[in-house]
């Protein structure tokens, strides 16, 4: 997981072609397409299923993309009118992307090949010429932008409902998190069809030294955002330890709550700040993300999961200040499993970074019972890339900001081996309440101890409420805090989980 980001998508939003460009070419025929040949989602599990009986074959690599560096890449553009299925426009290959993939045009059950050709791209003079092809996009309406793109391993994006890429889906996760044994499966082929004005239909296929797999993914363009059903059928060829299914990779360098990790001028630098819950049960569940001092991975066990993403609360310009990167802007993730997922637990891995081009947190379900070789598994899930918090319900109030600080009174000597946590929740369930109400806060520490706590109403700010709490972890940490508002034996808030490290 320590890929630099830009190795990973670096061409997924500079390749679109100049309007002087497009008129040039605008009398140039549409890309040839291969032989018909019948295609069917039953064919494409049984390819999966076969492909897992034989060895594994790292995926050929073009050695002289290397050369082709992330400026380099940028010169090589997909001609427009060579664009396929009503939008899809093809990436080249280069430095950070360079393994060939196959592009499959679905129409009618009949699948047509593209063949790699030069002719499908302009190159600038005295750069690099296009050698083959790492993936694709889907175009918007107007031609002018991109909502869907498909590059790198099994890594997959959408602009959300803002037109900003922020964090990626991936196909899958294996070992993530276990030191020298993560692996990147990758998707090697894509049929793609065309469902509607603005609807894709993607089969890919995976395959990795551990696992095959089949997957169906139906994405659709909407005014809120891009709605997307995943069916994934995955074939292992041998143990996995950890298996993680439907992955969320995302950024998270600082924000309000540790301002000192920040050298950037920029007041928050992050893609998502918060894992978001909906547990079987029921509970509501928000895990604030940290830039930790060294790689963590936390556990949330449950029985199947109702609902689980990486979200981007935080969504004022002014607290982010970028004109050009537009975090406000980036689109949440929220994964609902359907069907029944089981026994299992969601993971949440991050290490530290000091940049914004690390992505440095991934998210994921795994289950309990690890898969053996030999095994076959189904998934099938929901993925909803929106700008508007998919958790956020009237009757629970929801944390919107969190800080760490010097733990004692302000302005008296900070108390040692401590640090001050506060929470604000805000919602119509805290409306009316004040003092004398009878809200506590609930506040329980693992590894570590609470000194102080105390909660209250934010003068001033309407349905606004403060936790403030002293904690001491044990060691160097970090201790794990689980706090919410109460009144009475009804809860108020969702569940805050908060790691607390010392400086």
């Amino acid at each position: 997981m320590q890929a630099n980001r830009r190795e990973l998508v670096a061409a997924f939003a500079i390749l679109g072609l100049s309007p002087a460009m497009a008129t040039r070419l605008a009398a140039q025929s549409a890309a040839p397409l291969g032989k018909a040949q019948p295609f069917s989602w039953a064919m494409l599990q049984s390819r999966a299923e076969q492909l897992a009986r034989r060895p594994y074959t790292p995926q050929a690599k073009v050695e002289a993309a290397a050369a082709i560096d992330y400026d380099a890449v940028g010169t090589i553009r997909y001609r427009d009118d060579k664009t396929l299925a009503g939008g899809i426009r093809l990436f080249p290959l280069g430095r950070y992307a360079p393994n060939p993939v196959g592009i499959h045009i679905v129409e009618g059950g009949t699948a047509r090949t593209v063949p790699f050709s030069a002719d499908l791209f302009t190159a600038e003079a005295g750069h690099a010429p296009p050698l083959g092809i790492a993936g694709f996009r889907a175009m918007t309406a107007d031609g002018k932008s991109d909502w869907l793109a498909f590059q790198g391993a099994s890594y997959f994006r959408t602009a959300g409902a803002q037109d900003q890429y922020g964090l990626s889906a991936r196909g899958i996760a294996i070992d993530t998190g276990i030191d020298g044994r993560e692996e990147f499966p990758a998707f090697t082929d894509f049929w793609i069809e065309r469902t509607g004005a603005q609807a894709y239909t993607v089969h890919a296929l995976l395959d990795g030294p551990s696992v095959t797999g089949a997957y169906r993914i139906e994405s659709a363009k909407g005014a809120n955002g891009v709605e997307q059903r995943v069916s994934a059928v995955l074939f292992f060829r041998r143990d996995v330890e950890r298996l993680g299914i439907a992955p969320a990779t995302s950024m998270f360098w600082y924000g309000e709550g540790n301002r000192a990790a920040g050298s950037d001028w920029r007041p928050e630098i992050h893609d998502s700040d918060g894992l978001a819950l909906l547990t079987g049960a029921g509970e509501r569940l928000w895990r604030p993300l940290v830039n930790p001092p060294r790689p963590t991975l936390d556990s949330f066990a449950d029985t199947d999961p109702r609902g689980f993403g990486l979200l981007q609360r935080d969504r004022a310009f002014d607290h982010y200040q970028d004109d050009g990167a537009f975090y406000d802007r980036r689109a949440n993730l929220w994964v609902q499993p359907q069907g029944d997922w089981g026994r299992g637990q969601v993971m949440l891995y991050a290490f530290p970074t000091n940049s914004e081009t690390v992505d440095n947190i991934v998210a994921f379900w795994n289950p309990a019972d690890a898969p053996k070789a030999g095994q076959k598994r189904q998934f099938d899930y929901r993925l909803s890339w929106t700008s508007t918090d998919p958790t956020v319900v009237p009757a629970v109030a929801h944390a919107v900001d969190e800080w760490t600080g010097a733990a004692g009174r302000p302005g008296a000597e900070p108390t040692p081996g401590a640090r001050k946590l506060v929470v604000d929740f805000v919602g119509p369930a805290l409306a009316g309440l004040d003092r004398q109400s009878g809200v506590t806060a609930d506040i329980s520490v693992a590894r570590g101890k609470m000194l102080t706590q105390a909660a209250y109403p934010v003068v001033g700010q309407a349905n606004r409420w403060r936790v403030t709490a002293d904690i001491a972890p044990e060691g160097q940490g970090p201790a794990d805090v689980r706090l919410f508002l109460k009144r009475g034996g009804k809860a108020l808030t969702e569940t805050v989980l908060m790691p607390v490290f010392l400086p």
